[in-house]
């Protein structure tokens, strides 16, 4: 069993910054893909962007250029730099991963941006 524990989350000003952070423990025995998804109320859970064990990287069009996703494999980590805020943003993301061909959700970590 993997768990996966986010922190980072908050309020913040349009333009603003956050950096979220994951970390997946448990009896692991491979992790492939780590990534960041997100809900916003009313609407359906959306990729934002997701890193392969290798350093592949795929982003939502709509934070390309804002948001950074990156990997500590040692540490078992994903981070997300989050740049440029925008009220659109609004959502609880979720940190998300593939371990050992199973997938894994975290419970969640609330990020409200105000204009």
């Amino acid at each position: 069993q993997v768990q996966l524990v986010e922190s980072g989350g908050g309020l913040v000003q349009a333009g603003g910054s956050l950096r979220l952070s994951c970390a997946a423990s448990g009896s692991i025995f491979s992790i492939n893909a780590m990534g960041w998804y997100r809900q916003a109320p009313g609407k359906q859970r959306e990729l934002v962007a997701i890193v392969t064990s290798g350093g592949r990287t795929n982003y939502a069009d709509s934070v390309k250029g804002r948001f950074t996703i990156s990997r500590d494999n040692a540490k078992n980590t994903v981070y997300l730099q989050m740049n440029s805020l925008k009220p659109e943003d609004t959502a609880v993301y979720y940190c998300y991963t593939d371990a050992d061909r199973s997938g894994y959700w975290g419970k969640g970590t609330l990020v409200t941006v105000s204009s």
